[in-house]
């Protein structure tokens, strides 16, 4: 009734909106930027939702190291790290598996994205990434399964056609390098086109170090040791030694290799065919934060790495315009992707090293039309996923070399999804617009845990299935001058996939979470809304948007108690561990406001800001509730500068405002080697705030030089749910030439 009784308020909204005048916005044009919300280009002032865009050459001015970095340049997505190498966004209170990546217009989710915190997006190349958009809350409709939270939309550098008879070229090189890691980074991309055929290569190439946090903060997060791993014929002798350098975080050192190579063939003007091959490799690297665990006085483990993430992408596109009656634009995405990932263990003092790997192939095709009928666009399309999972366990002896199977981390399995959907945009007058979308998925999982090297108590081979229907509904309305409200309601879902069905692996200390093929869909209703006005224009204007909302999740896949063959514990990973699964246990609840402005004065002169508040609780097993674990404490970025176009200047601060002990989510607070702690001994995030100032200059035409000061102030801080301190004072340095 909840949701039907706000699809009412919407439809009451819309007509009374229809029955304003057309109202003629002047001065500069709210959220003008292109996004391709229904999976089509438009502009973002059109969308019922918040969207936020990071151009090209914005991440470049600010010199992210990652794709996830360069996600937090918005100010409106916070990023977790478990370890250097690493970035899990967190969106609305949602993160991993609930949030959607989609790279050229493919799905990049797999069946084995975990409910937990994940570092896939580093996989994406910032140096090679065109644009950057976000689209805040669900957006099943156009993209699926797991957009619950929010969708990632990266487009990376396209080849462009010659517009003359001859060849043209383009590119681009730059050289970057940091003193709190050491970093050494080269990238280089070219493209050549021709009249009807276009190409251009992309590659990068970087290495980082052992980082190091700032000097001002929290001893806690002081790691005093070093484990310096020692093993031979004659067996192990693991030592500890002292951290020489307390502010270096060892180990967290690692190194990454991209490339991408596309091919553009436009044989006439409706048609054009691109073929793009993605190819990401990064080196073996630590999980930080494990190798912080203790137990009974000296350190858990001696090992703890990830071994090679791997991912390869071969992505074939075809589109065409002017389809008649049936269409304007069609567009059919082709991708068959390889993800390859491993971990590594060994608990300290003992001979046996642990490695499961996992594999997974996934297929997908796209097809995609759009549609206008006079003052209404209709886009719509089907889907299909495939992804073939292979995981293997193997336990080895440091000290002899012998090797054995263990149990895999997952089943043989595939997973399947099929999916329709269809979007419908009115615009009723030059002030109104309303959309409206709807989709049916269905899924299937067929999984083999006779691969798995254990026991199971039920029949080895399980298929689930289940289908999920969603949709959305909202309205833009522009009132007066220079002002815009918006209003949505959306229904997103999330279906289970076969890390939450059938993985085994040690949760936490003492827990290990065991496969569960009951599982059933997660459902999540969204009603947000906003407002936004613009004052002046683009030379001295100011722009305020504010977007409210809350979201409300309903068999919310959660982890809870569980036995498995009859018993509530389980000996795994050299100890006695209490048996957990994941399961359709709770309902979840999150709220939020987020807020941005920006400002120019004189034209040269500029200021912008962004804060967001959320707050959310879900269920826990003895009926009780706790804080959202991926519920970020209030957090922005704000900076003021100066930009004539040649020379930018710009002075900015990152926050984030303290996570007391009692508002710590029951999972967090067990984690008490990553956090700070209060008097009581109670883990808790504190607040933190940095103070950086960044630079660039075009000396010519295409050779330009960024400069970044991070943490000027060199405070020791860990934003909330990290397990590695941020840097500490750090400077970057690139230099680039475009041609």
């Amino acid at each position: 009734m909840r949701r039907f009784f706000f699809v009412l308020l919407l439809v009451a909204a819309t007509n009374l909106a229809a029955q304003q005048d057309s109202v003629a916005i002047e001065g500069v044009s709210l959220q003008e930027f292109v996004v391709s919300g229904n999976r089509w280009q438009q502009l973002a002032g059109t969308l019922p939702v918040k969207a936020s865009r990071i151009t090209f050459e914005e991440g470049n001015a600010s010199n992210p190291q990652t794709a996830a970095d360069l996600l937090g340049l918005t100010g409106e997505v916070f990023i977790q790290k478990s370890q250097y190498g690493g970035g899990s966004p967190m969106i609305r209170g949602f993160s991993a598996n609930r949030l959607l990546y989609s790279v050229d217009g493919v799905r990049m989710n797999n069946a084995i994205f975990r409910s937990g915190n994940l570092q896939n997006v580093i996989s994406l190349d910032p140096f090679a990434t065109e644009s950057t958009e976000v689209l805040f809350g669900p957006g099943s409709v156009n993209y699926g399964s797991d957009a619950i939270g929010g969708v990632m939309l990266f487009s990376t550098l396209r080849p462009r056609l010659s517009n003359g008879k001859g060849v043209s070229f383009f590119g681009s090189s730059t050289v970057r390098t940091a003193t709190a890691s050491g970093e050494r980074s080269v990238h280089l991309h070219v493209g050549a086109g021709w009249r009807k055929i276009a190409l251009l290569t992309s590659c990068t190439f970087s290495d980082y170090g052992d980082l190091e946090q700032g000097l001002y903060g929290p001893d806690k997060y002081i790691m005093p040791y070093i484990v310096v791993p020692e093993y031979g014929p004659s067996g192990v002798n693991d030592r500890i030694m002292p951290n020489s350098d307390r502010r270096k975080q060892t180990p967290s050192s690692y190194s990454q290799r991209n490339f991408m190579q596309k091919v553009l063939y436009a044989p006439c003007d409706d048609w054009t065919f691109e073929y793009a091959f993605h190819y990401s490799k990064t080196s073996e690297y630590a999980r930080y934060d494990r190798h912080q665990r203790m137990r009974d006085g000296k350190p858990r483990y001696a090992e703890w790495d990830y071994g090679p993430q791997k991912w390869v992408m071969n992505h074939l596109t075809a589109a065409h315009s002017d389809g008649g009656l049936l269409y304007d634009k069609m567009r059919l995405d082709l991708a068959l992707q390889r993800f390859e990932e491993s971990r590594i263990s060994r608990n300290f003092g003992s001979t046996d090293r642990e490695t499961q790997s996992e594999k997974v192939d996934a297929w997908s095709a796209n097809l995609d039309f759009m549609k206008n009928v006079h003052a209404s666009a209709l886009s719509y399309g089907v889907e299909w996923v495939q992804n073939n999972v292979h995981s293997a366990g193997v336990r080895s002896n440091v000290a002899t070399g012998e090797r054995s199977a263990m149990p895999s981390r997952y089943p043989s399995a595939r997973w399947y999804s099929y999916g329709a959907y269809a979007n419908w945009q009115w615009h009723i007058s030059n002030s109104v617009n309303v959309a409206a979308g709807v989709r049916y998925n269905h899924y299937i999982i067929r999984s083999d845990f006779s691969t798995a090297g254990y026991t199971v108590p039920f029949a080895p081979a399980q298929r689930s299935e289940a289908g999920s229907l969603s949709g959305n509904v909202g309205v833009n309305w522009h009132i007066g001058e220079g002002w815009l409200l918006r209003a949505n309601y959306a229904r997103g879902f999330r279906v289970p996939n076969v890390d939450d069905m059938g993985k085994l692996f040690d949760s936490a200390d003492g827990c290990v979470t065991v496969p569960n093929p009951a599982l059933k869909p997660e459902y999540a209703d969204n009603v947000e809304v906003g407002a936004a006005r613009n004052i002046g224009n683009y030379d001295n204007g100011l722009h305020i948007d504010v977007t409210a909302y809350c979201m409300w999740l309903d068999d919310a896949i959660v982890r809870r108690d569980y036995t498995f063959n009859g018993s509530a514990t389980m000996d795994y990973g050299g100890g006695e561990c209490r048996v957990q699964a994941l399961q359709n246990a709770a309902r979840a609840y999150v709220f939020g406001v987020q807020g941005s402005l920006q400002l120019r004065v004189m034209r040269n002169y500029y200021a912008k800001g962004n804060v967001n508040y959320q707050r959310g609780r879900e269920e826990l097993d003895d009926g009780t509730t706790s804080p959202s674990r991926h519920a970020a404490p209030l957090f922005g970025r704000a900076a003021v500068g100066w930009d004539n176009g040649r020379l930018c200047v710009e002075a900015y601060t990152a926050f984030q405002a303290e996570c007391a002990a009692g508002d710590m989510p029951q999972e967090e607070k067990e984690k008490t080697e990553i956090y700070a702690l209060d008097a009581a001994g109670n883990a808790y995030s504190p607040a933190w705030v940095t103070l950086n100032v960044r630079a660039s200059y075009e000396f010519t035409e295409g050779l330009t030089v960024n400069t970044t000061l991070e943490n000027i102030a060199d405070r020791r801080y860990r934003p909330y749910g990290c397990g590695i301190s941020a840097p500490g004072r750090n400077f970057t340095v690139s230099l680039t030439y475009g041609f």
